[in-house]
């Protein structure tokens, strides 16, 4: 592991807009518990693989974590500002997938019933195979970090579009069936009614209040 000097960026100045919506960018970083031999551990039967682990942080004052995102700024693509992201918030650097998890629009709870998209927000998750831990980072002071069994990440995901990208990533690793285990894994969850309201569902994100 190493020690990384860079101060996160601040502001809004070079911030990236699509029409009144404010473009974020964000991953689920993880990991993937290999043998001697490099090739991928299993674990026969067991209904959340212990080989899969994925990063969440902390955020100031509350109890449940998130996965790192921030503002795509405009001296740099999607992929940048994701990766600078996970550098910033948690102190991680890996591989990123081209492909995203998904998208969703995130407006805040001020202005939730308004049919404006002023003061919404964009975000773009991808997943990212973490290679290296850093020892300090940028927001240390501010975000925490930990690594989670899948199951347990579903119940601190703090938002529904978390548990949405996070069931896209393990769809993706081939850790649970589409759609239909997804399902079921949501009725598991705690009930947090009263921190989001879903609006609208579609193949490829969710539109929420949060």
């Amino acid at each position: 592991m190493s020690s990384d000097k860079v101060a996160a960026r601040k502001g809004r100045l070079r911030q990236r807009y699509d029409n009144d919506h404010r473009l974020v960018a964000g991953c689920v970083p993880y990991r993937v518990k290999k043998d001697d031999e490099g090739n991928p551990c299993s674990s026969p039967g067991d209904d959340d693989p212990a080989q899969v682990e994925v990063l969440m942080i902390s955020t100031p004052n509350r109890k449940d974590m998130v996965f790192p995102k921030g503002g795509w700024e405009d001296d740099e693509d999607v992929y940048q500002a994701a990766c600078r992201e996970a550098m910033e918030e948690a102190g991680v650097k890996g591989i990123i997938d081209s492909s995203a998890l998904g998208h969703w629009v995130f407006k805040s709870k001020s202005s939730q019933n308004s049919s404006s998209p002023r003061g919404a927000c964009k975000g773009f998750i991808f997943a990212m195979e973490v290679t290296e831990e850093l020892e300090s980072w940028p927001e240390q002071a501010t975000h925490s970090r930990r690594w989670v069994s899948p199951a347990e990440a579903y119940q601190l995901c703090r938002y529904d579009w978390m548990r949405e990208a996070l069931t896209a990533l393990l769809e993706r690793l081939s850790v649970i069936e589409p759609v239909a285990t997804a399902g079921a894994a949501a009725q598991e969850l705690t009930d947090q009614a009263g921190m989001y309201m879903m609006l609208q569902t579609t193949s490829d994100g969710a539109v929420a209040l949060c």
